[in-house]
């Protein structure tokens, strides 16, 4: 009889474990940190670009470092362009205790890529080596004929940073009865502007700041 009893109430637990197991609440594990303690947490890359980028670096933002009330007897100058972010800041700081009121602003620019000489694009591969074949005749050595892209069968006859190298190469080809091309080759990048304001009657210091940055450009502006 003992036995059986012992036998029914291990069967009783077993089972009530079992229900308890399958039936009973998960427990959200604890988080993780992402580093050790007095570790700096890994930022990725598009993170950091991301949050820069909600903030004044965007094209045609301003950031207003120092402010004071406008008054009538002040004008207001621009400076610039700065090719870096680190650049203008730098200016920025050796201006900022001349001037009464500065902000920084960026744009976007045309900068020159220098000039490309070229005879325009063939009808095809066959007539374009053709050309080339001519060209080389004639003791041209300078030429690639394009093989892929948008400037298919086009030959490139040379890539100058002057103008007037490119002209002289265009001169030249031309002169050998060909139609040689010159083009400017453009990029779209940013710059940055310093817009500040001073005194009208000129007591400010502020071109010391900038007198060893021969080619900044400073533009007279409206007051902000």
């Amino acid at each position: 009889m003992l036995p059986r009893v012992l036998f029914l109430l291990l069967l009783a637990l077993n089972i009530g474990g079992a229900c308890w197991i399958a039936f009973a609440p998960e427990e959200a594990p604890a988080p993780v940190p992402a580093s050790d303690p007095g570790v700096t947490p890994l930022v990725l890359l598009s993170e950091l670009e991301a949050n820069q980028g909600s903030g004044p670096a965007q094209a045609g933002a301003a950031e207003v470092v120092n402010s004071l009330p406008a008054s009538a007897d002040e004008r207001c100058v621009s400076v610039g362009p700065f090719q870096t972010q680190s650049d203008m800041r730098a200016m920025l700081g050796s201006l900022k205790p001349k001037v009464r009121r500065i902000q920084y602003r960026n744009e976007v620019a045309t900068q020159s890529r220098g000039y490309w000489v070229y005879l325009a694009a063939l009808k095809s591969r066959e007539e374009a080596l053709g050309v080339a074949r001519n060209l080389s005749s004639r003791g041209v050595r300078d030429y690639y004929v394009v093989t892929a892209g948008e400037q298919l069968n086009t030959i490139s006859l040379g890539l100058f940073r002057e103008r007037a190298n490119a002209e002289r190469r265009k001169s030249e080809i031309a002169g050998m009865g060909f139609s040689p091309q010159l083009i400017e080759r453009t990029e779209q990048l940013p710059v940055y502007w310093i817009d500040f304001s001073v005194a009208a009657d000129g007591g400010s210091d502020w071109q010391a700041a900038i007198s060893g940055a021969a080619d900044l450009e400073q533009r007279t502006i409206t007051c902000f």
